[in-house]
C-alpha cells in the first residue's frame, strides 16, 4: 500500500469554500476509484464522494451541488473542491484510492466549519 497525504483542511466560516488535495507519495498506476470520507464523532464514516477512472462522479445528497470531486491521474491525486460550506460539513476528511484490489488510505485532514 502507498500512503496517502490530504491537505487543505482549516478552519472557515459558513459559506466559504476549501479545496482539499489528496496525494500519493509515489505514482500509483491504474487507480479505478478514489473516494472522500466524511467521518465525525460518534457517526459512521460517510462516502462524501467518488470519482472513477473514466472521470464518473457520485455524491452524497447532502453535498451535491456544493462539493466538486476531480483527479490528477499524472500526478495520483484528487481534489475535492468545497464551496458554501455548512457547520454540518465539519468532520476529519478521509481520502482512498483503489488500484486493482488494494486500496490506498490517507490519515485525514480536518475541516472545521463555524462563525
Amino acid at each position: 500500500q502507498v500512503p496517502l497525504v490530504e491537505s487543505g483542511g482549516g478552519l472557515v466560516q459558513p459559506g466559504g469554500s476549501l479545496r482539499l488535495s489528496c496525494a500519493a507519495s509515489v505514482r500509483i498506476f491504474n487507480i479505478n476509484f478514489g473516494y472522500w470520507y466524511r467521518q465525525t464523532p460518534g457517526n459512521e464514516r460517510e462516502l462524501v464522494a467518488k470519482i472513477t477512472a473514466g472521470g464518473l462522479t457520485t455524491y452524497a445528497d447532502s453535498v451535491k451541488g456544493r462539493f466538486t470531486v476531480s483527479k490528477d491521474n499524472a500526478k495520483s491525486t484528487t481534489y475535492l473542491e468545497m464551496n458554501n460550506l455548512k457547520p454540518e460539513d465539519t468532520g476529519v476528511y478521509l481520502c482512498s484510492m483503489m488500484s486493482g484490489l488494494t486500496e490506498h488510505w490517507g490519515r485525514g485532514t480536518q475541516v472545521t466549519v463555524s462563525a
